[in-house]
C-alpha cells in the first residue's frame, strides 16, 4: 500500500497533465482594448515543458541504473513506481538520491500548481527553524529569520534539492531509530 509522500509526486504531475488543455491567463479579459492577431495557445507551455522535462528526466535516470529496464509506463501515474520497481536492486545511498529526486519532483510540480505553502513544511536547513517561504524570483526557498544568514550576510537560500535531500536524510534516520 502506497502512502501519501509515495503517491504525492505521481498525483501533481498527472493533475498537471491534465492541465495542458487549458489555456493561461494572462490577465483580464475586459481591459484588452484591441484583438489579438495571433490566436492564444491551446495549452500552457511552461507546464508541457515542466512535465516532459520531469519524465524526461526520471527516464534518464532509470536508464542509467536499470540499462534493461522495460518500456517506461503510458501514463504519468506510474512512473515513479516504474522507476522504484527498476532500481530496487541499487544500494540504498542510489536509492536515497532516487527518493531525494521523487520529493523534489513533488515539490516542483505543487509549485507549478501554486501550492506554495510546501515549502513552510520544512525546516530551514540552517538554522531549524520553520521559517521558510517560497521566492519565485530566486527560484529558491528562503528563511525569514534574521539570524540565518549565508557567508554574504544575506538571507539564507535554498535549492528544492537540497530540501528534498535533507526531507529524506530526516526520513531516514528516524526509520533507523524506529528499529
Amino acid at each position: 500500500m502506497a502512502t501519501q509522500d509515495d503517491t504525492t509526486p505521481a498525483e501533481r504531475l498527472r493533475l498537471l497533465q491534465l492541465e495542458f488543455i487549458t489555456p493561461r491567463r494572462r490577465g483580464p479579459a475586459a481591459s484588452r482594448s484591441t484583438r489579438p492577431t495571433e490566436p492564444a495557445a491551446p495549452l500552457d507551455i511552461d507546464t508541457v515543458d515542466h512535465v516532459q522535462g520531469s519524465v524526461a528526466e526520471v527516464v534518464a535516470l532509470t536508464r542509467a541504473a536499470a540499462p534493461d529496464a522495460g518500456p517506461r509506463p503510458a501514463s504519468v501515474e506510474g512512473l515513479y513506481g516504474w522507476w522504484r520497481e527498476n532500481t530496487a536492486h541499487l544500494e540504498p545511498e542510489k536509492q536515497q538520491h532516487r527518493e531525494a529526486v521523487i520529493y523534489r519532483h513533488g515539490l516542483e510540480h505543487a509549485l507549478m500548481l501554486g501550492e506554495r505553502k510546501v515549502i513552510r513544511r520544512h525546516p530551514c536547513p540552517g538554522c531549524g527553524t520553520w521559517g521558510l517561504f517560497w521566492n519565485q524570483a530566486l527560484q529558491r526557498a528562503l528563511c525569514v529569520n534574521r539570524y540565518c544568514k549565508d557567508a554574504s550576510g544575506g538571507s539564507s537560500t535554498w535549492t528544492l534539492s537540497h530540501l528534498a535531500q535533507e526531507h529524506v536524510n530526516r526520513k531516514e534516520k528516524s526509520a533507523r531509530r524506529a528499529t
